[in-house]
């Protein structure tokens, strides 16, 4: 068994006001809760990760390269591994979220990241 309590977990910025921590997980999955101040998105970007996302507060809209959808509190999207997508927070207030990899993925995808 492996406890991490959340005052505790490890943090990272990705860019500004952009907060993420990783919570319990192995090598075949990972966790991570996130925060976003209103109107801040993640650059469209992919991973060989497949991906689940759960809204736990506020909202979000999602893009993809054919589509874009807004996600409210308790909604949730997969995305399969390699397919390009963006997540903004659309609302007035923070958003939080949890994403699910599978296979885990580290905290380099964001800190060494170069443009697609």
């Amino acid at each position: 068994m492996k406890v991490v309590r959340f005052d505790e977990a490890e943090k990272y910025q990705p860019e500004e006001d952009w907060n993420r921590t990783s919570l319990a997980g192995s090598e075949n999955f990972s966790f991570e809760w996130f925060d976003k101040p209103p109107g801040h998105s993640s650059p469209m970007h992919h991973h060989e990760n497949e991906q689940v996302t759960v809204v736990l507060e506020g909202e979000f809209t999602v893009y993809t390269e054919e589509e874009e959808f807004k996600l409210e509190k308790f909604d949730s999207v997969h995305f399969p591994a390699n397919e390009p997508h963006r997540i903004e927070n659309s609302g007035e207030g923070r958003s939080v979220g949890l994403d699910v990899f599978a296979p885990a993925r580290s905290f380099d995808f964001w800190l060494n990241r170069t443009e697609d």
